[in-house]
């Protein structure tokens, strides 16, 4: 069987292509590779960005695997340590990862591409929750995507089904640019390349003290962040990296990141 992941170092951009014709579905083995690749872009200290794209144009991906639910597969089994996909729920995921969507992004293939930071869509790319009509819960979904667009749009895409195109998406903030599908690969490598020039530890705070805050009140959040009390944001702090800031802007230069 051939593998259905690929990866490709760029410097240091880590490109993780997910090709499992027809439809990029995602069974629990797949989602156990992709959770090994992306704990391994975690903790390489030379990677700082990571995209992920699909082979194919018809389907971004079409999510849950069925066919292998119905040889098997739990619907609640092991996903992996990241969960769905890899990265759902992969502990310490502190750097930048882009999602470039092109085709149908379809179930857990939309929740997969809401697991990114910056989503990219081809032209053509399309969104669909069609959960309700298997009688079961958009459950990623479900808890993201009121907080990404307007609540009554969420919701009428959850309780519907209905398609959404890259337009729409585009205009609603859900996805950050659009572009025809034979540019979508190159624009997005040239943002991930320019994210990888960025300070990383900065970076990670960001990511960090976003997710970690969800569930606080804006001033206890504010309080963690002034006593330190975000692992990130004590590294960063103590870091040469905010000197180097700070002098680069001082010298008007560009500063020189070292992650440390």
């Amino acid at each position: 069987m051939t593998d259905p992941l690929r990866t490709r170092r760029l410097g240091a951009v880590l490109e993780v292509t997910l090709d499992r014709p027809p439809a990029n579905a995602i069974d629990l083995a797949t989602s156990r590779a992709m959770g090994r690749v992306f704990a391994g872009f975690r903790d390489d200290p030379d990677l700082r960005v990571a995209v992920l794209r699909t082979g194919g144009d018809r389907f971004f991906s079409a999510g849950w695997d069925l066919k292998a639910a119905a040889a098997g597969d739990p619907v609640d089994g092991d996903y992996g340590e990241g969960g769905f996909g890899g990265i759902q729920l992969l502990p310490g995921l502190n750097k930048p990862v882009l999602a470039a969507v092109d085709g149908m992004a379809v179930g857990g293939g939309f929740e997969l591409a809401l697991s990114a930071d910056l989503i990219y869509a081809a032209d053509t790319a399309t969104f669909a929750l069609p959960e309700i009509d298997a009688g079961t819960l958009a459950d990623a979904a479900t808890l993201r995507l009121p907080g990404r667009i307007p609540h009554h749009i969420a919701m009428e895409l959850l309780l519907t089904g209905r398609w959404m195109d890259a337009a729409e998406a585009h205009r609603w903030g859900l996805v950050n640019e659009v572009h025809p599908a034979d540019r979508l690969a190159d624009r997005v490598l040239e943002v991930a390349a320019q994210l990888a020039e960025g300070p990383p530890l900065v970076f990670a705070a960001i990511k960090e003290v976003q997710r970690e805050s969800q569930q606080l009140t804006f001033a206890e959040a504010m309080r963690r962040i002034g006593a330190r009390e975000f692992p990130t944001v004590a590294t960063l702090y103590g870091s040469q990296d905010q000197i180097e800031g700070a002098k680069a802007f001082a010298e008007r230069r560009p500063p020189v990141w070292k992650g440390c």
